[in-house]
């Protein structure tokens, strides 16, 4: 893995999928990417639906979705990656890209993450932070948990990158 200081863009990380398979960033080049920290239990839990149409309506553009779920904020992510797959495929019928269960701050940060945080606002506040990031795998705008999936500002910059 590449140490997070020495990373250019996210394409140069490789993680684990919910499935436990490698999921190389390499194969979102030319894509624009919206990275959030997801979690089951959340009060923001329901932004996953958000998530799913924002998807929908943007992937034929170009645009992935990659949720990862992490246990960082208030103990709300628990479950094992097999039944964290369950719950948002069940409970909201996602199909955008689940990696494996992470830590996204802190001492054990995912290396993604020591990249994301380090090139917009520091350390994750809580869960269902997104990172917008460009075609080029670059880090361009970071939005807080509160800015819902299908809020005019998000949608404008994902707008904007998709041109």
């Amino acid at each position: 893995m590449t140490p997070a200081f020495a990373a250019n863009s996210v394409h140069e990380f490789t993680m684990n999928d919910i499935d436990g398979k490698p999921f190389a960033m390499a194969q979102l080049k030319d894509r624009v990417v919206l990275v959030v920290n997801v979690a089951s239990r959340c009060g923001y839990t329901p932004q996953y639906a958000g998530l799913e149409a924002l998807y929908q309506k943007y992937k034929s553009r170009g645009l992935v979705v990659v949720g990862v779920p992490a246990n960082n904020f208030g103990g709300q992510e628990p479950g094992t990656d097999t039944e964290i797959k369950q719950f948002c495929s069940r409970t909201y019928n996602v199909t955008f890209p689940m990696l494996s269960k992470v830590s996204v701050k802190g001492a054990d940060i995912t290396p993604l993450y020591a990249y994301l945080t380090a090139a917009q606002g520091g350390d994750v506040k809580w869960n269902f932070t997104k990172f917008l990031v460009g075609k080029d795998g670059k880090a361009v705008q970071r939005f807080e948990s509160k800015v819902a999936p299908d809020s005019a500002e998000l949608s404008a910059a994902i707008e904007q990158l998709l041109k």
